[in-house]
């Protein structure tokens, strides 16, 4: 078993290879690697799948053993300084190992299909098997220097990928974005590094919490510069994890392509914080004020996020919202010191939200329409509807993604979620009922994007949106940014394009064909029109290829199935999670209330469950598709309407809508007041360096030259005109002094 343990290397830097070979072939043989580039996909996926295979193994062994292992190798000696690097293997690791190679060779197979035909294919591979190697190494580290350079790779990797579409400004402006919000909380996580090394001596984790427990034991601490070391160190999960105030990075990240946006979410960069958070609790658990603050942070971030995610259009921005939320049910989980339920919920959703993201990049690739040789993806909400004719098996996957998400039994997230609410009781009743409450708006806002997205028929959101006009195409445009006009509104060419009847529209000085308004309700996968004797083929709503649907329904597989590893059944010990957590050198704190009383446990669970089915019922009757299920359905309809207008006001309803759909007007708040104050600064800084200071020194300069011209003309060389010179002026100074003395 130590012999496996010693191999465990291959872990992080197996995937390595894959961008390297990448690389080289395209600088030595660039024809033959681009022309033989799935070959690299296929790469991509089996050295993935060794490394998963490797981890379950390990796994297996430390559930069978409860042994850990750790191997590390001197790096710099220098007499009583020395830095090392290795690698831990324990729980934590085999969790997180197993977590991120599962996610990500589904999301590898399913990038074949879905970026074919897009020219950047073999360096999205190569950015996305780096992406793996950085965050397999984050989670083996097993010292702090070690995460910090892991981290820092990982932060790196979302900025290309975000950006991977660089070409559009939007892109480009996201990643940015990511980029430079992280690297407030990288910077917090550096001096919260380097203050727990001036505390302890040690950046191992082993030594580190050994010596740190002593040091508390024998009061030999300043606790309030030890709050403030951990409260740096906590902000680089908060930028990490898209935890309030610094998740305003990750709505924008949606701008990557689809297989990225699932991968961020689900298994790699956003739960890098809460494995952070997790790895360091035995610090944490001794010093109440971070604990609390975690806990406070988690619980306004997961009602935060529920908030923004109730007016949201774009589908994949709904479900990024949507992880912000999940994120702050499992790092409340973290500050109550229930460790076991956050990582319970972190796998539970990290699947279930993988599907989710795979299942809205099906539904947007359903709705490319290919003019000419221009691609064209909706993302929009508003102009989808009636899809579940079309894509009937992405339909029926994303109902069991979004179930699973509003905490319906007995699918993943219910068991996970329920357990952080029951002990949310337990830690704090106001904390409680917020996160209640917040299960109930994530059943909604999740049903609102299903009934927008499948239900209904295609048309009917997009023709009430803007009006009585008879729409035939709208898209979204992966690569324009130009706006026009519909009805007198202004539409924005990224939200809407469109086309009425009887007329053609122009994209990017191409025209486009007017396409029949009914066609895309029709059953039928192409549209076939002919004009001046030629043919032009046009893509309607269909189901994807197989490629794309297998990830899917894998996923399906892990999100109906994989809640059962932590649920303690009555005299048989099959709670998986339970023992999987336990061998560890104490780097988790178990403080979960695991029942095994299935009476008391259902019993817990019907509030939870009853408030989710509110909110989809309330969504269902608010977001209803045109057709009724049975007799009655628009006068209880009509009536559930009129009552939330008389709770609800004109103005509150619009005060929310603004609300959630602005983002909380923190982006706006960021831009005027912190962004705006930075380039007024700025500004400010540049006037007096180029005024006072490079004003002052130009100057001296100048008056230099005009000084030294004017004496030179005096200057002619004879020694007389210097005497009469020199003794006119002793004269003048004798005269006023005489002067002067008299007075």
């Amino acid at each position: 078993m130590e012999q496996t343990y010693q191999y465990a290397w291959i872990i992080p830097f197996l995937p390595l290879s894959v961008p390297i070979l990448i690389g080289v072939g395209l600088l030595v043989f660039p024809s033959a690697t681009k022309s033989l580039r799935r070959m690299w996909a296929f790469q991509s996926v089996l050295v993935l799948s060794i490394v998963m295979i490797f981890s379950i193994n390990l796994s297996i062994q430390q559930l069978n053993s409860g042994a850990t292992y750790q191997y590390v190798w001197a790096w710099i000696l220098n007499n009583d300084f020395s830095l090392e690097f290795g690698y831990l293997i324990d729980s934590l690791t085999s969790i997180m190992s197993i977590l991120i190679t599962t996610v990500g060779i589904l999301v590898l197979i399913y990038s074949d299909n879905y970026m074919f035909h897009d020219r950047g294919y073999l360096r999205f591979f190569a950015y996305m098997s780096f992406f793996s190697t950085a965050m397999l190494g984050l989670v083996t580290s097993s010292n702090l220097i070690q995460i910090y350079i892991f981290w820092e790779l990982v932060g790196m990797c979302s900025y290309l990928l975000i950006g991977f579409w660089f070409t559009r400004p939007v892109a480009a402006n996201a990643c940015q974005k990511a980029f430079v919000t992280n690297r407030v909380g990288d910077f917090g996580l550096l001096l919260g590094i380097l203050g727990f090394y001036w505390i302890t001596g040690s950046f191992e984790f082993s030594d580190l919490f050994q010596i740190f427990n002593n040091l508390i034991f024998q009061n030999e601490l300043n606790f309030l510069f030890l709050t403030w070391c951990a409260g740096l160190f906590f902000s680089g999960a908060v930028s990490k994890s898209a935890q309030f105030p610094l998740h305003v990075w990750l709505p924008d990240a949606m701008e990557g392509p689809t297989p990225i946006s699932a991968l961020i979410h689900a298994a790699t960069m956003v739960a890098a914080g809460i494995f952070l958070v997790a790895r360091l609790l035995p610090l944490f658990i001794n010093i109440p004020h971070i604990m609390n603050l975690i806990s406070l942070i988690g619980i306004i971030t997961l009602f935060f996020g529920a908030t923004l995610a109730l007016a949201q259009k774009d589908i994949k921005r709904g479900l990024a919202y949507s992880t912000m939320s999940q994120l702050g049910y499992m790092m409340l989980a973290l500050g109550m010191g229930s460790s076991r339920s956050a990582l319970f919920h972190l796998i539970t959703h990290a699947y279930s939200k993988a599907l989710l993201f795979l299942g809205s990049g099906s539904v947007i690739h359903s709705m490319q329409t290919i003019v000419g040789y221009s691609p064209i993806k909706s993302q929009n909400m508003a102009f989808m509807g009636g899809l579940k004719k079309h894509v009937p098996i992405t339909k029926s996957a994303f109902l069991l993604g979004t179930l699973s998400l509003c905490g319906i039994p007995p699918l993943a997230c219910f068991w996970s979620k329920d357990e952080i609410l029951n002990d949310s009781w337990l830690y704090s009743e106001i904390f409680a009922i917020i996160a209640w409450s917040t299960a109930g708006l994530t059943a909604f806002y999740m049903f609102r994007i299903y009934l927008l997205t499948f239900e209904g028929h295609l048309n009917a959101n997009f023709q009430n949106f803007i009006g009585k006009t008879k729409t035939s195409l709208y898209s979204i445009s992966l690569w324009g940014q130009k706006g026009f006009k519909v009805n007198n509104k202004n539409f924005h060419l990224l939200t809407l394009l469109t086309m009425k009847k009887n007329k053609s529209a122009y994209f990017f000085s191409q025209k486009i064909d007017r396409i029949d308004e009914n066609a895309r309700t029709k059953r039928q996968p192409f549209l076939t029109i002919s004009r001046f004797g030629k043919k032009k083929t046009f893509a309607y709503p269909y189901e994807s290829d197989n490629t794309i649907l297998f990830p899917i329904l894998i996923l399906v597989f892990f999100t109906v199935f994989v809640g059962f590893i932590g649920i303690p059944f009555n005299g048989v010990d099959l709670d998986i999670l339970s023992k999987w957590l336990t061998p560890s050198i104490n780097l988790l704190h178990q403080n979960s209330n695991n029942l095994t009383d299935w009476s008391e446990f259902a019993k817990d669970a019907v509030f939870s469950v009853s408030l989710a089915y509110l909110g989809i019922l309330i969504a269902f009757f608010l977001y209803k598709p045109p057709y009724s299920p049975f007799k009655n359905f628009d006068l209880v309809n009509s009536l559930i309407k009129t009552n939330l207008k008389r709770i609800f006001s004109d103005k509150i309803e619009n005060g929310i809508y603004d609300w959630s759909y602005n983002r909380g007007y923190l982006d706006a708040f960021y831009a005027t007041y912190l962004t705006g104050t930075m380039r007024r600064v700025a500004e400010f800084t540049q006037f007096f360096d180029r005024r006072v200071v490079d004003g002052i020194t130009n100057g001296v300069g100048v008056l230099s030259f005009f000084v030294g011209e004017a004496i030179k003309s005096i200057g002619g060389g004879r020694i007389s005109s210097y005497l009469f010179l020199y003794s006119s002026y002793v004269s003048m100074f004798l005269l006023i002094f005489y002067f002067l003395s008299r007075r």
